[in-house]
């Protein structure tokens, strides 16, 4: 089916409705690259305006991916709940828009109709939106996640601490573990990207974190982030797993690229889920997507890259994730540009996660050749916690000296909760008020020689 809209006395067609998709989407380098991108500023809103009047009904009949080419595709359609999408299914995407942002439309009734729509249908929408409208929305739809705490909950912010070195040295790694520890970090897990993929040095890492875990009664969780196969195998051996880690994205052919498929992710699910080494609940994986992966490997279809970035989190909702992260700013500058376009892709990756009932957070970050700062990395965070997001990173520095790439410090967090007024989860601001480390308010404590954490960190690392 084509499409047309008229600006002025220009007409634009638009041959189906993967192009007027890709047209519709704000300026970014990724779409350029693959001469998917709207021409012009009046081209974009002419699309914009024509994807306004399209009915949802239509992302059910017109799949962007053949649905006899691609298991993503085949994900989306045969587990779409036609009685959770009929309050919406008589609106068009610009209705669709309004809708979401109605007072009269809560957290409640969002969460109702999540398993009604579809990836398509939501990327849609928030290329209507403004990035007001992104942060408002997602504030509307708390996703909460459990395993050892709770993560997700209205008012707070959680915090992977990512105490990674480049040589996998595992003193190396404790002492930045403690430190983001004694900085009030680490609720939404300790999650550690190995330099190698080595069996036996993952399940050192594994094993070195667990026991501090159990000594100090710490309640989160740890994942080292290696392939899943790797996890799996680990499992097998007796390894101490809680989370299983996968970097996903929203084509079959571009997952192959990762070495997954479906079938694989289902085996490592099943896998986590049989150890029970949930207390509060039994969330058990960590997914990690970034727009532009699918064009990396050359595998979009065509497909503009924020819509192929919402499907992968179709792929991640079919296994109920504790944690899914948007690494926003990673792939670089081909994909985003500038510091503006990573604000964009950030608001955008977090609302279309939340809209579908994914457990979003995001790593605020960019690398060192892509023109963005710091304060750009600030103006997200900043936004993002207003939308409600999940969790951030913490790596010391906001630098991290494994991965070679900007993120979010210890600071950075503590910076946005004060700002914010965001707790952590309830079970770790618990226990970093026993240790002293925080006080009633989850206020740091001044560091003294009688605290527990700081004694027991001595004592555990040989340090007189």
């Amino acid at each position: 089916m084509s499409y047309k809209e008229s600006v002025g006395q220009r007409t634009y067609r638009f041959a189906d409705l993967k192009t007027l998709m890709a047209k519709a989407s704000p300026l970014r380098s990724g779409d350029q690259l693959a001469e998917l991108a709207a021409a012009s500023e009046e081209e974009r809103v002419a699309a914009k305006m024509a994807l306004a009047q399209v009915p949802l009904t239509t992302f059910l009949n017109e799949a962007l991916i053949p649905y006899e080419d691609d298991e993503v595709t085949r994900l989306i359609v045969d587990s779409h709940d036609l009685q959770a999408f009929a309050p919406v299914s008589h609106l068009t995407v610009g209705d669709f828009r309004n809708w979401i942002l109605s007072d009269t439309t809560d957290s409640a009734t969002l969460s109702r109709v999540a398993a009604g729509l579809t990836p398509e249908m939501v990327a849609a929408v928030s290329k209507l939106m403004r990035n007001q409208d992104l942060i408002l929305a997602a504030k509307k739809r708390p996703v909460v996640t459990r395993f050892r705490n709770t993560v997700g909950l209205p008012g707070h912010l959680s915090v992977r601490l990512q105490p990674n070195h480049p040589t996998d040295d595992v003193l190396g790694i404790a002492a930045s573990m403690f430190d983001g520890l004694l900085y009030g970090c680490g609720d939404a897990m300790i999650g550690i990207n190995p330099a190698t993929d080595s069996l036996s040095a993952i399940i050192k890492l594994l094993e070195m974190v667990d026991e501090f875990r159990q000594r100090y009664a710490v309640p989160t969780q740890s994942c080292v982030l290696t392939h899943v196969t790797n996890t799996i195998a680990a499992i097998e051996k007796g390894a101490p797993v809680d989370l299983v880690f996968q970097s996903i994205a929203g084509t079959e052919q571009a997952n192959a690229g990762f070495g997954i498929s479906l079938s694989l992710l289902q085996e490592a699910y099943e896998a986590a889920l049989s150890l029970k080494r949930g207390t509060v609940g039994n969330n058990v994986m960590y997914f990690e997507t970034g727009q532009g992966s699918a064009l990396s490997a050359n595998a979009h279809h065509g497909v503009d890259q924020q819509t192929c970035e919402v499907r992968a989190y179709a792929v991640a909702r079919r296994y109920d994730p504790f944690l899914t992260n948007t690494v926003v700013g990673f792939i670089g500058p081909e994909y985003l540009y500038d510091g503006r376009q990573i604000i964009r892709a950030g608001l955008e990756d977090h609302f279309c996660g939340k809209l579908l009932g994914v457990p979003m957070g995001c790593d605020i970050c960019y690398t060192n050749h892509a023109e963005a700062d710091q304060d750009d990395m600030d103006n997200l965070l900043t936004l993002l916690g207003t939308a409600g997001v999940n969790f951030i990173m913490g790596v010391p520095g906001a630098d991290d000296v494994m991965l070679n790439y900007q993120s979010t410090s210890f600071h950075d967090a503590l910076y946005v909760r004060e700002v914010l007024n965001l707790r952590r989860a309830p079970e770790f601001d618990d226990w970093l008020e026993s240790m002293r480390i925080t006080d009633a308010r989850g206020a740091l404590l001044r560091a003294s020689p009688n605290q527990p954490l700081l004694q027991g960190v001595r004592d555990w690392m040989g340090v007189a």
